[in-house]
């Protein structure tokens, strides 16, 4: 597994190593010990699945709050994804910065997102499927959004927006006297 942060403190992209022959592919998507000797020694708590039929289709940008803000581990199985990480930390450098990262089941790369980050993503190819690996069990309570379209983000996808709930587009913008979470 080949750890690579990005811009954003604490979220990495994964690589992985894969091992082909003529049967096909083999490769880890997940190992305890590289994992801790990257900082990153939560156990995960739920698996969760998005099955998403439309490229277009638009998810996000979803967090929990603290006490159950949660880290993720997410990994596109099939098609590609235009994957979206929003940093809500308050004493972050890369405060309300947002990075992309492709995901794609050809790649096989995952992206490691620290808790106080939102997450979204926008689907590239029809079919498109993600794993995901929460460290903090669901909690509606504390489930959180902001609008993909919110003017103090401003998000930009590659592609016309095919799909989007209506739970998504109803999400509040931040506000102005937004001053992060304390994680």
């Amino acid at each position: 597994m080949i750890f690579s942060e990005t811009s954003i403190h604490g979220c990495f992209v994964i690589g992985c190593e894969p091992v082909k022959d003529e049967r096909g592919i083999f490769y880890r998507t997940f190992d305890r010990q590289e994992f801790e000797r990257m900082g990153r020694t939560k156990t995960f708590i739920q698996h969760n699945v998005s099955i998403n039929h439309k490229k277009g289709t638009v998810r996000g940008m979803h967090y929990q709050v603290p006490p159950h803000a949660e880290a993720k581990l997410i990994q596109c199985i099939a098609g590609k994804v235009f994957d979206v990480i929003l940093d809500l930390r308050k004493n972050s450098a890369t405060f309300l910065k947002w990075i992309s990262v492709e995901l794609s089941a050809e790649a096989c790369n995952q992206v490691w997102i620290p808790e106080g980050c939102a997450h979204g993503f926008q689907t590239l190819e029809d079919h498109s499927t993600l794993l995901y690996c929460h460290t903090a069990a669901y909690n509606k309570d504390a489930e959180a959004g902001i609008r993909t379209d919110d003017p103090q983000i401003r998000v930009s996808f590659p592609l016309p927006v095919s799909a989007i709930s209506m739970r998504d587009q109803n999400h509040p913008l931040l506000a102005s006297t937004f001053n992060g979470l304390e994680i």
